[in-house]
C-alpha cells in the first residue's frame, strides 16, 4: 500500500522504517510538518523518523532543514523523549538564509516520541485498508495522538476539525477551545482514470505512479490494452461510461481522455462531469476541443460544467513527442491538484 505523505499518514518507507528501529530497541523522534509558507518544499503531512545513533528516513524539506532538525531530535532523545515541541523555522528572507529556505519559505515542524503514536497509525492504517477513511489530531503540546473517525470520542471541536480536513482533503493545524492540533487525513491515494490506452498513456501511467497516483485505464479496445503494452496496470476493458460507474470518480480523482473517437471520449466526459473528479482533461486541438463542447452542450450542459474539461489537455509546453505530451498532461493535473496557476505558459 502506497501512501504519500501530503494526504495520509507517514508513508509506507517512512512509518514502518521507524517502527523497525523501535522494535529493535532503538528510541526514535518523528518529526511532522505542520504547516509551510512561501517556498517550503515538503507539504503538512510530510515526515522524518531520526532514531538515537542519528539515523534518518524521509524528510520535513528538499534537505535544508533536516540538520537543525536533527539536532533538535538527538537532544529529545537524550532528555528521554518527554512530550513534544514546534520547531519553527524561516519567516523572513534573512533568517531564511540560516536554515537554508534561500528563496524565503517558512516551514513549522512538530517534533515527538514516535512510540506512542505506533498504535494509533496502525489502527488508522487498517480503517484504510477497509476502505475507511479517518483523521489523526496529534496534540501540539504533549504529542499526544489520536484517531477521529466518525463515532470514536474525542473533544467536539477537534472531532469537527478533524471532518473538515477530511471532507476538504487537507491536513493543517487548528486552534480550538482544547488546544491546539495537528490534523492529519488519512485517506487513499488519488487517482487518476485514464481512458484510451493509446501511445500516451504509455508514458502517462509511470509518470503518474511516480507522482503517487493509482492509476487505472480504461479501453475496450484488447488491441491497445494488451498486457504486452501496460504490463502490471490496472486495465479495465468496458465501456468508459460502464468503467466509471463502477469506479465512482470521488473528489481524489482524475479523469483524462486520450483517444480522439466521440463515441469513447464523451461517455466518459459525461460521466466525469456527473462526478466531483477535481481534474477532468481531453486530449485534442483546439477545433476538436470545440467540436466536443458543442456536441456536450447539446446534451445539456452548461457553460460553468463545461469549464471543468481541460482541452486541448495539458500545459502549453510545446511538446511533440508522447513522452512530452504526458509531461504537459501532469504538470497540468499537479498544478490543479496543487492550487497552482495551470493556465501559466499557455
Amino acid at each position: 500500500m502506497s501512501l504519500p505523505t501530503d494526504a495520509l499518514g507517514p508513508s509506507d518507507d517512512v512509518f514502518d522504517g521507524a517502527a523497525a528501529w523501535l522494535k529493535a530497541g532503538r528510541p526514535v523522534a518523528l518529526a511532522t510538518v505542520i504547516e509551510t509558507w512561501g517556498s517550503s518544499p515538503r507539504p503538512p503531512g510530510s515526515h522524518l523518523g531520526i532514531s538515537a545513533d542519528g539515523a534518518m528516513i524521509g524528510s520535513v524539506s528538499g534537505g535544508c532543514i533536516e540538520g537543525a532538525v536533527v539536532k533538535e531530535a538527538m537532544e529529545m532523545l537524550e532528555g528521554g523523549l518527554k512530550g513534544a515541541k514546534v520547531l519553527d523555522f524561516g519567516i523572513t528572507d534573512e533568517q531564511a538564509w540560516d536554515v537554508g529556505l534561500a528563496c524565503g519559505g517558512a516551514v513549522k515542524v512538530l517534533l515527538r516520541d514516535m512510540r506512542p503514536a505506533v498504535p494509533v497509525y496502525d489502527m488508522a492504517r487498517a480503517a484504510l485498508a477497509s476502505g475507511e477513511p479517518s483523521a489523526l489530531a496529534t496534540n501540539l503540546r504533549t504529542g499526544e495522538t489520536k484517531l477521529w473517525r466518525e463515532g470514536l470520542d474525542l473533544p467536539a471541536a477537534v472531532a469537527d476539525a478533524a471532518r473538515r480536513s477530511l471532507k476538504e482533503d487537507k491536513s493543517r493545524p487548528v486552534s480550538t477551545p482544547d488546544g491546539d492540533w495537528f490534523i492529519e487525513i488519512v485517506a487513499p491515494a488519488r487517482r487518476l482514470i485514464i481512458v484510451g490506452a493509446v501511445h500516451i498513456a504509455q508514458s502517462l501511467v509511470p509518470m503518474a505512479v511516480m507522482a503517487g497516483f493509482r492509476v487505472t485505464l480504461i479501453d475496450p479496445r484488447r488491441a491497445y490494452s494488451s498486457d504486452e503494452r501496460f504490463p502490471g496496470v490496472d486495465v479495465r476493458r468496458d465501456w468508459p461510461d460502464e468503467a466509471l460507474d463502477e469506479l465512482q470518480p470521488d473528489l481524489r480523482t482524475a479523469i483524462v481522455t486520450l483517444t480522439h473517437d466521440p463515441k469513447l471520449d464523451d461517455p466518459a466526459l459525461e460521466k466525469a462531469l456527473q462526478s466531483q473528479a477535481f481534474y477532468i482533461g481531453a486530449l485534442g486541438s483546439k477545433r476538436t476541443q470545440a467540436k466536443r463542447i458543442e456536441r456536450l452542450t447539446g446534451l445539456g450542459y452548461d457553460e460553468a460544467a463545461l469549464a471543468r474539461i481541460h482541452g486541448p489537455v495539458g500545459l502549453r509546453i510545446a511538446g511533440v513527442t508522447p513522452s512530452e505530451i504526458a509531461v504537459s498532461i501532469m504538470s497540468e493535473l499537479i498544478s490543479v491538484m496543487r492550487g497552482g496557476d495551470a493556465t501559466r505558459g499557455r
